[in-house]
């Protein structure tokens, strides 16, 4: 009976310590499993690519599931796993983990409540300063800091944080000279030209071009409801623009790791500008205070503004080859949705490679496949220069589509080129194509030659003008004419030679209140025009496609009347198709518009007017009517 009783006792024992028996498994070793678990969940994602829509959603989400277990058994066992041994740095590594899967989502889906929710982690790892206890007595742990530091840098510097910018900036030089006097027998030269780049990227991205967000403000930017429609007469689909590829190669370019000062220019220009808590962020409160994954998200969608519409996702190409860029390029084609417009901006070097149209070389034979495919399929004909279509023959034609832009180092040949005929094949999808390069009038040789859809293109002069600012148009704040489509008002004070430090805010305010009337003036001129090719009008409802259209058309005015451009078409900007005369540079009302800014800054002597066009009297002074 003894036995059996004792036998019974122990049964019992066990049936009521369930939860005491999982102890048998010490709550540390329950917790390294399962950072050796998210680990290898982790190395997978953090290699995958970052475009495909949706391809790889589910990874993140169950990584994502893992690391959020982690966290909230790491909080709710954290004095056991201290007693056992846990060190505050590996408690950042895990926020940290999680701050990259969320930077890695936006990149990836261009949701900004991802970017939101990366910064909410980092914020919370620089405020309890999980990676500074025992930081210069061991070098890996140092170099984990800087790390933080340089990714949390990125995130701020795409949120446009510019007072935390600031502060990590002072950290990083501070942290790096101290690594450099403790690890003597280290060689920082790495994290030194960090350290150069950001300096570098922020000299020219100064607080003057960052005035007004780059991004779509429904405060400051016309809203979507409001925009003027097409006339019903002109036959047209409503597009969107739902997938942008975003890449620049040029020598010695602006950049701070991966992306280059144009594409992040061009990347804040295709999103909204956010509108809700994230400014009053309390990331530090929530981390410290723990929460499970579904609050998290929930805080997500309190930050996201439920009545805009997601940004267009973009894929951010730093120095691609040749073969990666076209690989990309058919795989977004491949996905985009059938309502979708794809913009491709390229800043680049030209190049242009005389072609022996009488030789036989292989690049010779893909073109003549090319064109005299689309003399017969194309409602275009053969035109290589719709400008006289009529005096080209083939062999002029193909000499004329020679040139190309430079993704590489030079004498490679066509290896690093990427040629305007590279883009036929994919001209069966709506194409919006913004050429940034000396060799942009090469790409006009796609028209003509499409699949089944017209490209719309915006193509840069093929010479910077010849001014004060000329070098920053180049490389020290940017290509002017991706400065131009990004914050119009800006490119035109540096164009005047005005870095932003001599100019009167009020008169900078000023100007920007009639600018935007103008450009709303411009779109509705188009919208009620019968001549607008519909190639125009279907993209017209898209916000971000029709401002960057209505800034170009800014742009070429400016540039047009510009006295040391006056009539030299190598520093006017092209689009094709073109649109209506209505609208050009010559026109009364275009004129009107780029004297009244220049009178504002008293630049009216820089440009050349008709002489039919005169500043009324009290413009000048006068800013109500001015916004009429």
């Amino acid at each position: 009976m003894s036995q059996t009783s004792n036998t019974n006792a122990n049964a019992n024992a066990n049936t009521n310590s369930n939860s005491s028996n999982s102890s048998v498994i010490p709550v540390s070793e329950l917790y390294w499993s399962l950072v050796d678990k998210a680990d290898k969940k982790f190395s997978k994602i953090r290699d995958l690519p970052y475009y495909q829509r949706n391809r790889y959603d589910t990874y993140f989400y169950k990584v994502f599931k893992v690391y959020t277990q982690l966290w909230k058994f790491q909080q709710e066992n954290r004095q056991k796993l201290v007693d056992a041994g846990l060190k505050r740095w590996e408690i950042g590594e895990i926020a940290s983990r999680i701050a990259q899967l969320y930077f890695g989502q936006y990149m990836r889906t261009s949701e900004a409540s991802y970017l939101s929710e990366s910064y909410v982690f980092y914020e919370a790892i620089l405020t309890r300063e999980y990676f500074k206890e025992g930081l210069f007595q061991d070098v890996n742990l140092a170099n984990k800091q800087l790390r933080f530091l340089a990714r949390f840098l990125m995130v701020c510097l795409v949120l446009n944080r510019r007072e935390m910018v600031h502060q990590l900036v002072n950290q990083l030089k501070m942290l790096v000279d101290e690594c450099k006097r403790t690890f003597q027998e280290t060689d920082f030269k790495e994290w030194k030209l960090v350290v150069q780049e950001i300096v570098r990227l922020l000299k020219a991205d100064t607080a003057f071009m960052n005035i007004r967000p780059l991004r779509y403000s429904l405060v400051l930017d016309p809203h979507p409801d409001s925009l003027s429609h097409v006339l019903p007469s002109v036959p047209l689909r409503n597009l969107r623009l739902r997938d942008a590829i975003l890449s620049s190669y040029h020598h010695n370019e602006v950049k701070f790791s991966e992306l280059t000062l144009d594409t992040f220019r061009m990347l804040q220009c295709l999103e909204w500008e956010p509108s809700g808590s994230f400014y009053q962020s309390s990331g530090a409160r929530i981390i410290q205070n723990g929460s499970s994954g579904s609050s998290r998200m929930n805080y997500t969608q309190d930050i996201a503004d439920p009545t805009l519409p997601p940004n267009p996702r973009k894929a951010v190409l730093y120095r691609p080859s040749v073969t990666h860029f076209i690989a990309v390029l058919a795989t977004i084609c491949e996905e985009l949705p059938p309502d979708g417009v794809l913009l491709i901006y390229l800043s680049a070097s030209g190049t242009g490679t005389f072609i022996d149209t009488t030789g036989n070389s292989a690049r010779n034979l893909q073109l003549h496949a090319i064109y005299s495919d689309a003399t017969s399929a194309s409602p275009f004909g053969p035109q290589c220069d719709v400008l006289d279509p009529s005096q080209k023959s083939q062999g002029d034609c193909l000499q004329h589509q020679s040139g190309c832009l430079q993704f590489g180092t030079r004498g490679s040949g066509g290896l690093n080129c990427i040629y305007p005929s590279d883009f036929v094949p994919f001209t069966r999808r709506p194409l919006f194509l913004i050429i940034d390069s000396d060799n942009s009038e090469a790409f006009k040789a796609i028209v003509g030659a499409e699949k089944g859809e017209p490209v719309a293109m915006l193509l840069s002069p093929s010479s910077s003008s010849p001014i004060a600012a000329a070098d920053s148009s180049r490389h020290t704040s940017g290509r002017l004419f991706t400065i131009f489509l990004t914050a119009p008002l800006q490119a035109f004070c540096l164009l005047l030679g005005h870095s932003g430090s001599d100019i009167d805010m009020d008169l900078f305010n000023k100007a920007e209140k009639l600018l935007s009337s103008s450009l709303n003036a411009w779109g509705s001129a188009l919208a009620t025009s019968n001549t607008l090719n519909p190639v125009w009008a279907q993209t017209l409802s898209d916000p971000f496609l029709r401002r960057l259209l209505l800034r170009f058309l800014f742009c070429q005015a400016v540039l047009t009347l510009y006295a040391p451009t006056f009539n030299k078409k190598e520093f006017h900007p092209m689009c094709m198709p073109p649109l209506p005369v209505s609208v050009l540079p010559t026109t009364t009302n275009s004129q009107m518009v780029v004297m009244q800014i220049a009178s504002i800054f008293n630049a009216v002597n820089n440009f050349i007017f008709s002489e039919e066009v005169v500043l009324p009297e009290d413009k000048h002074d006068d800013t109500d009517e001015m916004s009429n």
